[in-house]
């Protein structure tokens, strides 16, 4: 489990207290008819659940989470909400896993991590996987040759944020220095015929 689940299950934990269900052998997701909580039996759909939180709206005005109708169910309020749509209706509860797996992909995650966490998955959805984590490479290669948004200017030219840049002091340009190169001696010898730096641009 991850934080965030580990913290929810607490928080389960803290509701099953109100209705006794905190026993060895009682349900995480305990069965609920009409309103009557029995922890010895399993919740066996998330069907109701599921529609009711795809389904609720947030009023407008006083922010309460509430299902559709035409007014807030608040007294104070009782604001028009017939036109207020749920931001995740249409969501399915499979979504979540293709989102959760779309996003182990993105994360350069291996195929054999993602079918460990997984579970069954197919050779087409492990295709697309792969689609997915090779579109995020491609991405953060295209990201290294963007231009860089903070670029220094100096009297006669631009200068990236780069290595080069940023821990080499600058240097003084004469335009007529001359490139030094090793010639295999122990001294170095000027090659002033063979190469001149270019006056900066």
């Amino acid at each position: 489990m991850n934080d965030e689940v580990h913290a929810v299950t607490l928080r389960l934990w803290e509701r099953a207290k109100a209705f006794n269900g905190t026993e060895s052998g009682h349900y995480v997701f305990p069965a609920c008819e009409n309103g009557h909580v029995d922890p010895t039996r399993n919740q066996k759909s998330f069907r109701t659940a599921w529609r009711s939180l795809t389904r609720a709206i947030q009023c407008p005005a006083c922010g309460k989470l509430q299902r559709p109708g035409d007014s807030c169910t608040d007294e104070d309020c009782k604001a028009d909400i017939r036109g207020i749509k749920s931001s995740l209706a249409g969501l399915r509860f499979h979504d979540l896993r293709h989102h959760a797996i779309t996003e182990l992909a993105e994360a350069q995650v291996s195929d054999q991590t993602i079918m460990a966490i997984a579970g069954h998955v197919s050779p087409q959805m492990l295709a697309r996987y792969s689609h997915v984590r090779s579109e995020a490479r491609r991405q953060v290669v295209a990201a290294l040759s963007a231009k860089p948004t903070g670029a220094r200017f100096s009297a006669d030219r631009t200068s990236g944020y780069d290595t080069n840049n940023d821990t080499k002091p600058p240097v003084e340009e004469e335009s007529t220095s001359e490139v030094i190169e090793t010639n295999g001696r122990p001294g170095r010898t000027r090659t002033s015929d063979l190469f001149r730096v270019k006056e900066a641009l």
